[in-house]
């Protein structure tokens, strides 16, 4: 008999809102993240738009936010989220000696957690500095006279994906298993089910699990534009995101942070800490194919799917809602399509698909476990978050996709899937919990 794994916190900091309740209120009344870019002057870029948080300060969050003024965008979402998390947990957070009734080394912290910015002013004026015009050359005398005058050892350290999992660890005390992985848009996915895999294992009796990245800044965005996988659709960044329909032309950036509290049933019992929900699948896979696409047969898609089942003891007509990836981009979407036809057969288009992505945005390594929150609050509430903007369906996929309103539906088993670039697929299923 294997450790049962529950979930008994969740926080959530978003493009919707600076919570749990405030993000899904704001689904809910279908708004959007999108809007112009204002973190950097993007007017110049293909794509103009992004899905910022917006007003955030973590001082309205934390009593000891001085600790990590240095932090990157990402981990101080991090640091808000957890909080969040860890006082609906019943976790004691910025105390000695916490009182909570956990050991601090059996508290872990798994984050699937992106690089933080590099310090573009310092980082673009050092290099034009170097710059020799008419020549290959660099005059390193010049850039490091930048250097040494506007870049700090500590913002440049935060650009290393492991530090929001270092802020966490002063936050909470934990001293447990440190666990960090940037599986681009799968790491949270990864983050979550690997922790919960750590606490099966008896390795940890709480693990504080999830994601925080943000890539809105000139290089994020130039990547990605470069691979032209954002939305053009700048004279309507609201309704740029829209999964599955034919005019789907790109994923709208987003930024965030998504944690979940995961313990073991035994540790939730012992301190009466209230279950939100049951962790009861895992299932990872590779393409091994490309680095930015899918295979066309959707065999990892497919596999990890199929390995999270089996990790659940389930059949695929126990599935009562999928939370897709559902970037909005053309290949995603379609091989997607694709993976859950693989597995479902038949009753694949019985079951209700929804992209939360269509309002959220992308929060690229926050996406994951943003989207499995979401799902969660749904079973909670007894309703199916819909694909926004999906008002001119592509005639090549056919599933259930939960068009522009959210659905009443008696939820008790959720599969969320998240697919990322390099060929990283992973999968976690989620059921309403019950003590038996």
């Amino acid at each position: 008999m294997r450790e049962r794994v529950v979930i008994t916190g969740m926080g959530l900091i978003s493009p919707l809102g600076h919570s749990v309740s405030a993000t899904w209120q704001a689904y809910m009344a279908g708004k959007s993240g999108a809007d112009k870019t204002t973190i950097f002057d993007a007017s110049t870029y293909p794509t103009t738009f992004s899905a910022e948080v917006k007003g955030f300060d973590l001082v309205k969050f934390i009593k000891t936010a001085d600790l990590h003024k240095n932090g990157s965008r990402g981990s101080r979402f991090a640091l808000a989220a957890t909080a969040e998390a860890c006082r609906q947990a019943g976790v004691h957070i910025e105390k000695d000696k916490p009182g909570d009734g956990i050991d601090r080394t059996r508290l872990g912290i798994y984050l699937g957690a992106g690089e933080g910015s590099a310090d573009n002013d310092a980082f673009f004026t050092s290099i034009i500095a170097a710059t020799k015009p008419g020549s290959d050359e660099i005059d390193w005398k010049a850039w490091a006279a930048v250097v040494r005058k506007m870049m700090s050892a500590s913002r440049e350290l935060e650009q290393e994906a492991n530090m929001a999992a270092t802020h966490l660890a002063l936050l909470t005390g934990a001293r447990g298993p440190s666990r960090s992985c940037l599986t681009a848009c799968a790491a949270s996915t990864q983050a979550t089910g690997e922790a919960a895999m750590l606490i099966r294992a008896g390795k940890a009796d709480v693990m504080i699990a999830g994601g925080a990245h943000s890539m809105i800044h000139p290089l994020g965005v130039t990547g990605f534009n470069r691979l032209t996988a954002l939305s053009t659709r700048n004279d309507s960044p609201q309704t740029a995101s829209r999964p599955f329909t034919r005019s789907r032309d790109g994923f709208v950036i987003g930024e965030g942070a998504s944690i979940l509290i995961l313990e073991s049933l035994k540790s939730a019992k012992k301190r009466g800490a209230k279950v939100l929900a049951e962790l009861i699948g895992y299932g990872s896979s590779s393409d091994a194919f490309r680095v930015t696409d899918m295979h066309e047969s959707a065999r990892g898609g497919s596999s990890a799917i199929r390995f999270a089942l089996e990790d659940a003891g389930l059949r695929p007509t126990d599935i009562d809602y999928i939370n897709a990836h559902g970037t909005s981009t053309g290949e995603n979407d379609s091989i997607e399509t694709k993976a859950i036809k693989n597995v479902f057969g038949e009753n694949a288009r019985n079951v209700p698909v929804s992209s939360t992505k269509s309002l959220m945005g992308h929060l690229i390594g926050a996406a994951g476990a943003a989207e499995l929150i979401i799902s969660i609050v749904g079973m909670l509430e007894g309703i199916i978050p819909q694909t926004a903007n999906y008002d001119d369906p592509d005639p090549e996929l056919d599933l259930d996709y939960v068009p522009n309103r959210p659905r009443k539906a008696d939820l008790n088993i959720i599969l969320n899937e998240s697919f990322g670039f390099g060929g990283q697929n992973d999968v976690v299923i989620v059921r309403k919990f019950t003590d038996s």
